[in-house]
């Protein structure tokens, strides 16, 4: 089986792997205790922490500075952000259309309870509508009229890069309008973080996700950064732990672990986006070459492999590619029994296929929605996979196709 559902879940990096067994292997560790062993524990836990936050750009050791909240995984993260974050409860949110399905729910919860949720719009690239920005956040239309219920907005949740697509999102240019409005940013960088270049305070974000699994950590630990001065209001109750925001027995060889393998992958990024691109660039090229009607969503190559007049900025690891004139579910099948793993979208979703909301907001026509399938290599990826996906995939889509 060829592996190229790297958005999903990426592989455990062996040297993260060997952290990781060498922590559990340790011996108990509760970093609340206060005997000798838990305070061991207590200092691992630190030392991780300021290592993550070493490599997303910010110091976590500052008293009223910065902190960051370990969670289970970026959908919990992303629920204590969407949940907690802004002072006035009852204000709206803006939130983009094509957020992960953990942001999205909370947000269709939110407002089925009656709270309001003003939706930011993207283009056909699938790049936020950063125009509607300001007056979404300030509850005005374009003449300054209100024409959004409910007043100025509590706080913003934008990602940092689809997870279907891959394109990249303006984060620092959202987040100077933000600030200028006074109101705090939320980013899910779940797919960006570990892959390209992204210091948490450069982006301008008051709260960033990410999750261990994606670069090459263990499955389970993610967190949630919260810039200096962010209160949150805690979705679990009945411990003391992270200062009550997040209370609960923090797994100490999961943060080790996880200190491992976003150092890994900072350290590595750039040697391994330009092999990422590489491989992703030869999957895309040669299908597009053979099959002049496959679309790639948010890319340069349309038809033939000639440039078109799409281009948006996109991860080096990320193909979503519209394999026009087949069903998505027949085609995901077909690879499967082929060898080749993907998806036909998010992996929180996927069980069920529904249409990609993500190329719903984009406005892409319907033989390219119920058409497309995602592609994501790694660092681990290899030519020869590659080489052998596109026979692999060139196959069953000769044979599925109308």
């Amino acid at each position: 089986m060829i592996y190229l559902d790297n958005n999903a879940t990426t592989a455990i990096d062996p040297r993260v792997a060997e952290v990781l067994v060498r922590e559990l292997a340790s011996g108990p560790s509760n970093p609340s205790s206060l005997h000798g062993v838990g305070r061991r524990a207590r200092a691992k836990v630190d030392d991780a922490v300021e290592r993550i936050g070493a490599t997303l750009g910010t110091r976590l050791d500052r008293p009223g500075g910065p902190r960051l909240i370990l969670t289970s995984g970026g959908t919990e993260a992303n629920n204590l952000a969407i949940t907690g974050m802004g002072d006035d409860l009852p204000a709206p949110i803006v939130i983009s259309r094509i957020e992960h399905p953990s942001i999205i729910a909370v947000a269709q919860s939110i407002q089925s309870s009656g709270r309001t949720i003003r939706w930011l719009d993207v283009d056909s690239d699938g790049v936020v509508r950063i125009d509607q920005l300001d007056n979404l956040i300030r509850g005005e239309g374009i003449h300054g009229r209100s024409d959004h219920p409910g007043g100025p907005a509590s706080m913003v949740s934008i990602m940092s890069a689809n997870n279907e697509t891959g394109v990249i999102q303006p984060i620092a240019e959202a987040g100077a309008i933000c600030h200028a409005a006074g109101v705090p940013m939320h980013v899910d960088a779940t797919q960006s973080i570990g892959k390209v270049d992204f210091d948490v305070e450069a982006s301008g974000a008051s709260a960033v996700t990410f999750t261990a699994h994606k670069f090459h950590g263990p499955v389970g630990i993610g967190g949630l950064w919260l810039a200096g001065g962010v209160t949150l209001r805690p979705m679990l109750h009945g411990g003391q732990q992270q200062l009550e925001s997040r209370p609960g027995t923090e797994p100490v060889a999961m943060i080790v672990a996880m200190a491992k393998a976003i150092e890994l992958a900072t350290n590595e990024r750039d040697a391994a986006a330009t092999h990422m691109m590489s491989l992703r660039d030869q999957l895309e090229g040669a299908l597009v070459a053979a099959f002049p009607e496959i679309v790639v969503q948010g890319c340069s190559f349309q038809g033939s492999g000639q440039p078109g007049n799409r281009a948006a900025t996109r991860l080096p690891s990320t193909s979503c590619v519209s394999m026009v004139g087949t069903d998505r579910q027949s085609m995901l099948m077909a690879l499967d029994m082929a060898g080749v793993a993907c998806s036909s979208g998010s992996a929180c979703s996927s069980g069920s296929s529904p249409p990609s909301h993500v190329l719903i907001a984009m406005g892409r026509p319907e033989s390219e929605i119920r058409s497309a399938l995602r592609f994501g290599v790694s660092k681990f990826s290899t030519e020869q996979e590659i080489s052998k996906s596109i026979e692999r995939i060139s196959i069953s889509y000769k044979h599925l196709s109308k």
